[in-house]
């Protein structure tokens, strides 16, 4: 059994002078409440908050605030990275990662493909959705897969061409209930 070998950065922590280079102006905090303006509530995509969507670009920018004039906060280099997103802003979506790091992101930047990301130690992926099913393949902390279809406690994961079931608790990118495919 081969193990998937994740990639060991998630995000890149912009360097200290490159804070220093947002402007001046740029407000200190982000809304944390539900827009009321015009402007705001502009280009929502109308689908449920919070919600689960995946990294599309191949570099893509957290932001301290949902605009450009906000500072990078990290940069992620890791397209089908699961985040989660907590809020929308116009065009911006506030989203949180595996680590708990929370920040905003345009909605281009973001796909609706379902992935999770291994946690906390090597997982064991079966051939079927039960405990006692072979393993088919383990996987280590920080892997990130596919998503085909979750049901109860089980979801149905595919990677690097192989594809096994994995508990839900034991990845990022699901809600315990929610059904998928």
């Amino acid at each position: 059994m081969r193990a998937l070998i994740p990639f060991l950065l998630l995000a890149l922590p912009l360097p200290a002078n490159a804070q220093e280079a947002a402007p001046a102006t740029a407000p200190a905090t982000a809304p944390r409440t539900a827009p009321t303006n015009k402007d705001a509530l502009k280009n929502r995509s109308g689908l449920p908050v919070p919600r689960f969507a995946s990294q599309r670009a191949i570099r893509a920018y957290m932001r301290s605030g949902p605009g450009k004039e906000y500072p990078v906060k990290w940069i992620y280099i890791r397209p089908g990275l699961p985040l989660e997103i907590t809020a929308e802003w116009n065009v911006w979506r506030r989203v949180r990662d595996s680590d708990g790091n929370e920040g905003w992101m345009d909605r281009a930047m973001l796909s609706t493909d379902r992935a999770v990301q291994i946690t906390g130690q090597m997982r064991d992926l079966r051939a079927r959705p039960d405990i006692s099913a072979p393993i088919v393949l383990r996987a280590e902390p920080g892997v990130v897969m596919r998503v085909t279809m979750c049901a109860d406690r089980w979801c149905r994961v595919e990677g690097e061409g192989r594809s096994g079931y994995v508990l839900r608790e034991q990845t990022f990118g699901t809600y315990p209930s929610e059904p998928i495919g």
